[in-house]
C-alpha cells in the first residue's frame, strides 16, 4: 500500500445573512451560493503554490455529498476525484411531507422564508445509528436541531431533484458509500449513480444495517469499517497516477511548443 499524507481543508458554510434579514441559524437563502464560496475557497487552497501537484480529492457526507458533485459540475476536469458519504441525491420519501403539503410550503417560502415549520421526523433520531452520538449532537451548541427552515428546505429539495435527474453527467472517479438501513437520504439512489454516472473508475458499497450517518454516528468499529474502505479507495487513486496533473503539463508543454515556433517564424 502507498503510504500517503493528505491535506485536509473543512469549510464551515458561511452565516447566511439577506439584506433585510437578520442572521438565522440552519438558514440557506441559495445552494448556489454555498456552492461559489466552497468552490473559491478550495480552490484558493489548490493553487497555492505548495499545493500545486497535490491531487484534489473532494469528502462529503449528506447535504455535503450534494456539495462535492456540484463542485465537480461547476469544474469537470479540475477535481481529481470525490468521496461521496450517503450523498443527498434524493431525500428519502420518509423525510418529506406529502406533495401537496410540499406546494403549500413553497408558496409560504416566498413570504416567510425563514420560518421554522417544515413537517417531519427529528434527523437526529433517524440519522445517528449510537444512542451516544445522539446526545452528543443535542449537546452541541454548534449543532443545527428542530425542523427546518422553509427556504432551506426549498433549496435541499430542489437541489436533491435536479441531482436525481443529471446523475449520467458525473465523470470524475468517486467512491460512493451508503446505510443500507439510511432513512434520511435514499441508498437506491446511490447505486443508480453507480450505475448511470460516466466515470471510468467508480465504486459503490452498501453498508448492511448501518445508518445515514457513516463517519460519526455509527458505533465506533462500523466507522472503521467505512474509513478503511474510504482510505483504501484512495490510496488507489494516488497509486495510479495523477491524470489530470499529466494533462495540464501536456497542454502547457504544447503551448510553450506553438509560442516558440510562432517566435521562430517571426525571427526568421
Amino acid at each position: 500500500m502507498t503510504l500517503f499524507l493528505p491535506l485536509i481543508f473543512v469549510l464551515q458554510y458561511t452565516a447566511t445573512e439577506a439584506s433585510n434579514i437578520k442572521y438565522e441559524e440552519g438558514y440557506i437563502p441559495s445552494f448556489d451560493d454555498l456552492v461559489t464560496d466552497c468552490s473559491d475557497y478550495f480552490t484558493s487552497i489548490c493553487e497555492k503554490k505548495e499545493n500545486k501537484r497535490k491531487m484534489r480529492i473532494l469528502l462529503g457526507e449528506s447535504m455535503g455529498g450534494a456539495m462535492v458533485l456540484l463542485l465537480h459540475r461547476k469544474k469537470p476536469e479540475y477535481w481529481d476525484g470525490g468521496v461521496l458519504v450517503a450523498p443527498m441525491c434524493k431525500i428519502a420519501d420518509d423525510m418529506k411531507p406529502p406533495q401537496l403539503v410540499i406546494k403549500v410550503l413553497t408558496k409560504l417560502t416566498k413570504i416567510i422564508p425563514t420560518w421554522k415549520i417544515v413537517p417531519g421526523q427529528d434527523i437526529v433520531d433517524v440519522a445517528f445509528r449510537d444512542p451516544a452520538i445522539r446526545e452528543e449532537v443535542r449537546n452541541n451548541p454548534l449543532c443545527y436541531k428542530g425542523r427546518l427552515r422553509l427556504q432551506t428546505a426549498n433549496q435541499l429539495l430542489n437541489v436533491s431533484l435536479d441531482l436525481e435527474k443529471r446523475l449520467q453527467e458525473v465523470t470524475f472517479p468517486f467512491f460512493v458509500g451508503h446505510g443500507e438501513a439510511d432513512k434520511v437520504t435514499d441508498p437506491t439512489v446511490s447505486k443508480l449513480l453507480y450505475e448511470t454516472a460516466s466515470s471510468f473508475a467508480k465504486m459503490f458499497k452498501l453498508y448492511p444495517e448501518m445508518w445515514h450517518s457513516l463517519t460519526y454516528g455509527e458505533f465506533t468499529e462500523n466507522i472503521d469499517i467505512v474509513f478503511q474502505d474510504i482510505i483504501s479507495w484512495i490510496d488507489d487513486r494516488i497509486s495510479s497516477g495523477n491524470s489530470r496533473l499529466e494533462r495540464e503539463q501536456k497542454n502547457a508543454n504544447d503551448e510553450l511548443h506553438t509560442n516558440t515556433s510562432s517566435t521562430k517564424k517571426l525571427v526568421d
